[in-house]
């Protein structure tokens, strides 16, 4: 068996560890608020008497933007809450790429970079695209 050298520097595993602890706890915090924001929704919402099944009624939209989820948290709407745990949740694997951006850019590694830098480019655009302010 050939004996595989990994080229891996320190800083190579620094970065990656930090990615993997990034995302680590960006899922962990986007968990807890949601969980938090279904707690007081619970709270809020489990005294209520059952909705009547047997016709649909509709809810306006709500929280369609970020503007309106901070103003939901701030006034301690549990909807609100949990769409800043969905939001969190969103941008954790966005941070992902930007710090493998930041980690190729510290290695020189052009090629990668460029990807990278494509891929963050595509995410941007889908995202910020379709967004409404």
């Amino acid at each position: 068996m050939k004996n595989i050298v990994s080229k891996k520097t320190p800083a190579d595993q620094d970065i990656e560890r930090l990615i993997g602890l990034q995302l680590r706890f960006g899922v962990i915090i986007a968990s807890l608020i949601v969980l938090i924001g279904g707690l007081i929704y619970l709270k809020q919402s489990g005294a209520q008497a059952v909705p009547h099944y047997h016709s649909f009624t509709g809810a306006k939209a709500g929280f369609t933007s970020l503007g309106e989820i901070f103003k939901g948290v701030c006034k301690v709407n549990a909807k609100g809450i949990i769409e800043l745990g969905v939001v969190v949740l969103i941008i954790t694997p966005i941070l992902r790429i930007a710090f493998s951006l930041v980690g190729f850019i510290i290695e020189k590694d052009k090629l990668y970079t460029w990807i990278t830098l494509t891929v963050l480019a595509i995410m941007m655009a889908s995202i910020f695209g379709g967004l409404k302010i």
